[in-house]
């Protein structure tokens, strides 16, 4: 089974109009509202590549609702960990430029929390969890670290993708995976790249700290993938750029999706790339025949 842990979900409501005037009445061209937070991404796309996964994570209030019902509806398995908040609204105001309002999130309880430690320690060894982005600011740090001791505790394996020290402190723990991007990469090694070639040392780095796998995800100059054989570069793929939001949460639930059938990191980094490539050119994640149109165009090169 795979898991996903989204800790601070949301709903995103995404506002469109065809100019913003401050200070105005502005009046909506069209809106839409989808659930949220980067696990959950995970879990959608895993279920459109037939891979069965687990959302856990926070919920409350009629947002949290509306998340529960969303993920009933794409007939994903959830079991997520109520709390007496509401589960925060992100708005995204699209204009000529666009403008995004992240709400806070909910205060989780010690007794919230609890409750979802004792639901990842009825895991397996055979199971993975991916753990995806930021926490409540109620949650205290160190919060992924203890969620990281009971996972391999159970002898499982877990993905963890996120930012700054708590991927840090993740990389000792042997992670399946890390995918920051090259931005990330850069500000968690406090440099900068000017090449390609610039992030090959910071990558290798991530694995001699414990990763097993790395995926750099790079924008317009595709995507790079470290492994214990070497370093290999994906295509990029061309389509018209629709939506950043959820490229990067479909591109582990690819390489999860696959690695987990055959153990292949080359073939699960492909689809890493169709999946994340699909959403990039979608207005929501990907669909399953988006993805499976792109998979024959993805190109992997071994560089180094």
């Amino acid at each position: 089974m795979i898991y996903t842990v989204t800790l601070n979900p949301s709903i995103d409501y995404i506002v469109h109009v065809d100019q913003l005037a401050i200070g105005d009445i502005n009046r909506m061209k069209s809106d839409l509202k989808l659930p949220g937070g980067k696990g959950i991404n995970v879990s959608r796309i895993l279920q459109r590549i037939d891979n069965t996964s687990t959302a856990l994570g926070f919920l409350g209030g009629f947002t949290g609702h509306f998340i529960e019902e969303w993920m009933k509806n794409e007939a994903i398995k959830t079991d997520f960990t109520a709390v007496k908040d509401d589960t925060r609204i992100n708005i995204k105001l699209k204009a000529v430029e666009e403008t995004e309002i992240n709400g806070l999130g909910p205060a989780i309880s010690e007794e919230e929390m609890d409750h979802l430690k004792q639901k990842l320690a009825n895991i397996s060894a055979e199971d993975v969890v991916v753990l995806s982005g930021s926490k409540p600011a109620s949650v205290p740090t160190g919060f992924y670290q203890t969620l990281i001791e009971i996972i391999r505790g159970k002898g499982a394996t877990f993905v963890i993708d996120t930012t700054g020290e708590d991927l840090m402190d993740a990389l000792s723990k042997e992670p399946l995976l890390v995918k920051p991007n090259n931005h990330e990469l850069a500000e968690l090694y406090d440099t900068t790249f000017n090449s390609i070639e610039d992030i090959f040392p910071y990558g290798r780095r991530l694995l001699k700290e414990g990763a097993q796998h790395a995926l750099v995800s790079m924008a317009g100059d595709g995507a790079l993938l470290f492994t214990k054989d070497g370093i290999y570069q994906s295509n990029v793929l061309k389509r018209q750029v629709k939506n950043s939001v959820g490229a990067g949460d479909s591109m582990i639930a690819g390489f999860v999706g696959c690695f987990s059938k055959t153990q292949d990191p080359v073939e699960a980094f492909k689809w890493g790339v169709a999946c994340g490539s699909a959403t990039t050119f979608s207005d929501d994640l990907a669909t399953k025949e988006f993805i499976d149109e792109l998979l024959p165009e993805v190109k992997v090169t071994k560089i180094v």
